[in-house]
Order: C-alpha cells, then sequence, then structure tokens
C-alpha cells in the first residue's frame, strides 16, 4: 500500500468516526517512503549505457592481488560498492555517513564495509557481512524478498588507507525484474536498511556517472540545490612524498529519501542531528578521500570513460 492509499484510509477511517493514532500513521507513512530506497515499483529497466556499463564490470579482471593476500589478518578489509537502478534506469550507488562514535573517520561517508574477520574469508564476504551489519542488507542472497537478487561484479584493486589498511572494492548490482511494485510489502520488510546504532548515521544515493565529471548531471526536468559547479572540488596534495589528487563531491539529498537510524545513542544522534540540520540547509553530503577515490575508479571502470577533471594515476582498462 503506497502513502497515499494510507492516507485515503485514514480519510474514510475518520468519516466512520474510527479513532485515528496520529503518531502511528505518520510512523507507517514514514516506513513506506523509507521501504522505497529498495522498492521495485522505484527502478526501471536500465538504459543502454548502464548495461554496458554492468557488462564492463562484469568483464573487469582486476590484476594480481598477491600482495593483499600476504598482508596480516588486521591489514584486511573489504567495502561494498553496491549499485542499483532509479526510475530513469540509470545507474546510483550506496553511500552511508559514518557515526562519530567511530575511532576511525567518524563523520564521513563510507561505503558498507570494514576488516576481515579471519584469513579465510574473502573480500566479498567480508564486504557482505559488514553490509548486512551496517546497513541491513540480508547476507544470504536467497532471503531477499523477490523480485531482487544481488549480483557480485567484480574487485578493484585495493587502497591503502590512511589507517594503513589495504581495502578492497567489491562492486555489486542490486536486480529487479519485477516492475508491478507487488512485492513493496516484502520490501518494507525485508529491505528497508537497518541502520547499526553503533557504526552508521545515515544511507544516502549518488548518481553513479556524475563521478567522471566536475558538475551535476541534471535530468531533464530536474532541479538541484544550488549551482550544478557545487557538485566537485579537487586539489593536488603531498601524500607519501608524491602528488596525489583529493576529490570531494557534494552530492544532492534534497531529491532522494535519507534513512537514518530511529534510536539515536551517544555520539550518533550528534551526526544525526547535524545531518537533519544539513537536510534542511546545505542540501548536499560531502565524499571525499578514499571514498570518492574508489568510486572514480568504479566508474572510470563501469563507463570506459576518462575523468573529466584530474587523476592521480592512469587506469588500464
Amino acid at each position: 500500500m503506497s502513502a497515499s492509499q494510507i492516507l485515503d484510509t485514514i480519510e474514510s477511517n475518520a468519516e466512520a468516526n474510527i479513532q485515528i493514532d496520529e503518531q502511528e500513521v505518520a510512523e507507517v507513512v514514514s516506513s513506506i517512503q523509507e521501504a522505497q530506497y529498495f522498492d521495485a515499483s522505484s527502478m526501471a529497466p536500465l538504459t543502454p549505457v548502464s548495461r554496458a556499463a554492468i557488462a564492463r564490470l562484469r568483464a573487469f579482471t582486476p590484476p594480481s592481488f598477491t600482495v593483499w593476500d600476504r598482508l596480516p589478518l588486521s591489514r584486511r578489509a573489504a567495502v561494498l560498492i553496491l549499485l542499483f537502478a532509479d526510475r530513469r534506469g540509470d545507474l546510483r550507488v550506496v553511500i552511508t555517513m559514518r557515526a562519530m562514535t567511530l575511532r576511525n573517520f567518524s563523520g564521513h561517508a563510507a561505503f558498507p564495509g570494514g576488516k576481515s574477520d579471519t584469513l579465510e574469508e574473502t573480500p566479498w564476504q567480508t564486504a557482505r557481512r559488514e553490509a548486512q551489519e551496517e546497513i541491513g542488507l540480508p547476507l544470504d542472497s536467497s532471503t531477499l524478498p523477490a523480485p531482487f537478487r544481488i549480483e557480485h561484479l567484480c574487485e578493484l584493486p585495493f587502497s591503502l588507507a590512511m589507517t594503513a589498511l589495504a581495502v578492497r572494492p567489491c562492486v555489486a548490482f542490486l536486480h529487479s525484474n519485477d516492475e508491478s511494485g507487488n512485492n513493496a510489502a516484502a520490501v518494507e520488510d525485508n529491505m528497508i536498511p537497518r541502520l547499526d546504532a553503533k557504526e552508521v548515521a545515515a544511507v544516502f544515493s549518488a548518481p553513479f556517472h556524475n563521478f567522471l565529471g566536475p558538475e551535476d548531471e541534471v535530468p531533464a526536468g530536474a532541479q538541484i540545490a544550488g549551482k550544478k559547479s557545487d557538485w566537485y572540488e579537487g586539489k593536488w596534495i603531498n601524500w607519501h612524498e608524491g602528488p596525489w589528487r583529493m576529490h570531494s563531491f557534494f552530492v544532492p539529498i534534497h531529491n532522494q529519501k535519507v534513512c537514518k537510524p530511529k534510536i539515536r545513542e551517544g555520539g550518533q544522534a550528534s551526526i544525526a542531528d547535524q545531518l537533519d540540520e544539513e537536510d534542511d540547509g546545505l542540501e548536499r553530503y560531502k565524499v571525499w578521500g578514499m571514498t570518492a577515490r574508489m568510486l572514480v575508479d568504479a566508474a572510470r571502470v563501469a563507463y570506459g570513460e576518462d575523468p573529466e577533471f584530474d587523476v592521480s594515476y592512469p587506469l588500464s582498462l
């Protein structure tokens, strides 16, 4: 049942003098809006450009990871780059905002992910386990409500974090082949991000192809906050005694549902409340550092294009 249908039902019940708890109704409507984050009815068949991007990622063969495989367990980590189709069939990518309670990179935009648990755990297993803990994405794809399924597309070369972690990006695609919307109830029950109170303050998404350009890519008829040039800032810095391009992207969030934890505690409450203020003001979330670099590299592989801004190194496709 959609939010509008619920409101119609409320009005009908009011005419019948049935007592309605407005707070409960508001919570139900909010839940349905959140469910649209992964709702099949909000997805569309992929555009030809998006289909080609998925095909390139599926066919991508990364260089050998012999260095990563020799690292001690304490240095291994992986993240999940989860793609899905929006209503236009364009690809979007899921991003989280880390809670202030975390020791490293608190309050920063990041992918779901974390350290490996065992030497036998693969990067894909690490990324999926962490995504389950952080955003409630079911670990076992067989438990996803129909028509959803997750396809593991590829793994990209690891990036070295400032904490000396070797982080492997695992790219996946959330398929939805049913456009009827009949599975909305199952989606609401099983696919709404169940945000972990210790690690995640918010979940949002961004247009994947836009990480190759210096300005907002605005679909026909759509509106953005501020100017198109507000999307990107870049500068050269010194890192490990060499030049390094630092990317910063500013993702509009006024035109999407940002999922946040219903229960806020400690430092998480601080960042979540700050995000609430930004929702009413800046209307953009900053994505920068290693996460931004991974997004640029993943988009370069997917679309077979070079960015329209400077990068630190060539990418062999």
